[in-house]
């Protein structure tokens, strides 16, 4: 369980990071559902993403700092449940962005999930 932790850990690492660097070239509104999100509030998304990325595999340095693994997971599951909100609040059809999000809120779930009950760090 330890190993495929790991490899979420990582995968969902990456994600986050290259939707942080993704938000500094694109705005709100290149998603017409997010446009809704002031833009203060979609360039804070950039740090926190940031340090979410970091806070997902920086145990692998500094074990002691494995409480931060479930709380990344979180914060990047709450951005995702945000963004789905929005959809759903904006009534839009095209429903495959909100399934996405929920789909890497699933993911977030299961590594807060493990690291808080099943395998910790």
């Amino acid at each position: 369980m330890n190993i495929f932790l790991w490899i979420l850990q990582v995968l969902l690492a990456l994600h986050t990071g290259i939707g942080a660097g993704w938000k500094i070239v694109n705005s709100e509104a290149s998603i017409p559902t997010l446009s809704a999100l002031p833009h203060s509030v979609w360039l804070l998304l950039i740090p926190l993403e940031l340090l979410c990325a970091i806070g997902l595999v920086i145990p692998a340095l500094v074990p002691s700092l494995g409480w931060m693994v479930p709380l990344a997971a979180i914060a990047v599951a709450v951005e995702m449940l945000m963004f789905s909100g929005l959809h759903l609040r904006a009534g839009a059809e095209e429903n495959g962005p909100m399934f996405y999000w929920l789909g890497v809120a699933a993911v977030c779930a299961v590594i807060a999930l493990g690291r808080l009950f099943v395998a910790r760090l």
